[in-house]
């Protein structure tokens, strides 16, 4: 069985460098290259993200939830253009955010075919030791 932070690696992650790129070149006129630095990948890698060849996830795109994503995207786009914030502290935001709708459970489900772990939902029963 995995656990969810997997899930994220594989389903998430993905779909939120798709957005937050898509975002920062359309909309804060960086180019490919820039957003490709700042992510630490290739520039190929970012043609990719923007052709929807990497990064395309239907329970992201088709969740009820989506608008609370994309808006947490395009905050994150905007910080990241205007304030130089790092890239890695801005994915974690949304990964949060994520996980505070209810993606993550809802991802966790689909692709388990069981019900999350607690540690998936936005209000996880905290295990003492």
């Amino acid at each position: 069985m995995k656990i969810p932070c997997e899930l994220v690696v594989w389903y998430v992650l993905p779909t939120i460098r798709r957005e937050v790129a898509k975002e920062l070149v359309e909309n804060h006129n960086m180019s490919q290259a820039e957003v490709a630095r700042r992510f630490g990948v290739t520039d190929a890698a970012i043609s990719q993200y923007l052709k929807k060849k990497r990064g395309d996830n239907p329970l992201i795109d088709e969740s009820p939830q989506h608008d609370k994503f994309m808006e947490e995207v395009r905050n994150s786009a905007k910080r990241i253009a205007k304030e130089h914030t790092e890239f890695a502290g801005e994915m974690c935001n949304i990964c949060l955010v994520v996980k505070r709708i209810g993606m993550l459970a809802k991802i966790y489900e689909v692709q388990m075919g069981c019900e999350p772990p607690a540690c998936a939902c936005d209000n996880p029963k905290i295990i003492s030791p």
